[in-house]
C-alpha cells in the first residue's frame, strides 16, 4: 500500500523483497518499499508495519521512513553476503525454513519486484516439499547474476514456479 500511495502522489517507489533484522535474532523474511526522498536525493527504504507499539515492542529506534541498510538486506544482497562465506544462510528465513533455498526464492522474488512482474509473498513456494528445497549446483551462477541485477533482462528467470498459488 505505502508504495501504491507514493506512486499516487508522483514519488518514485518499488517493493523490495529481502530480509530485516529488526524482528528477532536472525534475519526475517520480509518487504519494505524503497522511494526517492526528492529533499535529500537519495533512495530510502521505508516499512509501514513498524507503528509506534511494534517499535516499542521490539526496541527499534530508527525511523521506519528511513531504515539503515544495515537493518535490511536486500535478498541480493543477502544471496551474495551468503555466497561470500560472510554470513549464515541458515539465519535468513521465515520460521522452520530458512538457508540457500529461502534465499533462492527472496532473489526470484525480488527480481520479480523489480521487474514488474507480479509475485505474493504467500504465492504457494511455502508448499514446496522439503526434498525439492536446495540449490542445485547449476543454479548457483545464474542466481549470482540475478542477485546482482536484480532489475536485470533475464530469460531463463523462471518465475512460474513462483506464482502457482
Amino acid at each position: 500500500m505505502l508504495c501504491s500511495l507514493l506512486c499516487s502522489y508522483g514519488v518514485p517507489a518499488r517493493l523490495r523483497c529481502g530480509f530485516a533484522s529488526y524482528f528477532g535474532e536472525t534475519w526475517e523474511d520480509h518487504w519494505v518499499c524503497k522511494y526517492w526522498d526528492g529533499a535529500a536525493a537519495t533512495w530510502r527504504l521505508g516499512d509501514a508495519q513498524l507503528d509506534g507499539i511494534l517499535r516499542e515492542k521490539l526496541g527499534i529506534r530508527f525511523d521506519p521512513a528511513d531504515i539503515p541498510r544495515s537493518a535490511f538486506l536486500t535478498a541480493g544482497d543477502a544471496w551474495t553476503e551468503c555466497r561470500g562465506g560472510r554470513s549464515d544462510p541458515d539465519r535468513f528465513g521465515h520460521g522452520a525454513v530458512a538457508g540457500m533455498w529461502f534465499l533462492k526464492v527472496n532473489v526470484l522474488r525480488d527480481h520479480g519486484a523489480m521487474t514488474g512482474q507480479e509475485t505474493s509473498p504467500w504465492d504457494s513456494w511455502r508448499d514446496a516439499a522439503p526434498a525439492s528445497r536446495r540449490v542445485d549446483a547449476n543454479e548457483m551462477a545464474f542466481l549470482d547474476r540475478v542477485a546482482a541485477d536484480p532489475a536485470g533482462a533475464f530469460a531463463d528467470a523462471g518465475l512460474d514456479w513462483l506464482r502457482l498459488g
